[in-house]
């Protein structure tokens, strides 16, 4: 017979926090404990009577951190002082117009192996997918592309572009 769920919480409830303070710190450690257990009593009645209830309640309360990690990575990051002013680096209408009319100069397939190679991050296979032809052909455009920009555009390497 399986036991009240009160008692399951009673009895592995410290192990569960342990877990969530090695996993997460002491600062969201308690909303990960509270979110096993909400987790854990909606499941409970589905629960095996061989189950091993405090293995279950671990596995639960490892998902719960993963959650709170990944949803960490999305959230903004508290600072002390904003920058004094904001970059309007790839803003369009900031100060790097000169560029972006550089890169509207180049023959079209030029200019797309260029935006999707450096701008999107796509592979020369995806980008002769897409304009049509061979991946080396996609390969040279990229390429024409970019020394065509370094030889008009006087900052385009010292800004990092590379191939």
């Amino acid at each position: 017979m399986k036991q009240p769920f009160e008692k399951v919480v009673a009895w592995h409830g410290v192990t569960v926090l342990r877990v969530c303070r090695a996993l997460l710190g002491v600062h969201d450690a308690d909303d990960a404990w509270s979110e096993t257990f909400l987790s854990a009593l909606r499941a409970y009645p589905d629960l095996p009577e061989t189950a091993n209830v405090e293995a279950w309640l671990v596995t639960i309360a490892r998902r719960k951190a993963i959650d709170v990690h990944r949803a960490t990575k999305r959230n903004a990051v508290a600072v002390e002082a904003l920058p004094e002013t904001p970059s309007d680096l790839g803003v369009p209408g900031g100060d790097d117009t000169d560029l972006w009319d550089a890169v509207v100069r180049l023959p079209d397939k030029q200019r797309q192996a260029v935006t999707y190679r450096y701008l999107a991050g796509m592979s020369h296979a995806e980008i002769a997918a897409i304009l049509g032809g061979t991946v080396d052909a996609a390969r040279r455009a990229a390429a024409d592309g970019l020394n065509t920009l370094r030889k008009g555009y006087p900052g385009a390497h010292a800004k990092g572009a590379s191939s």
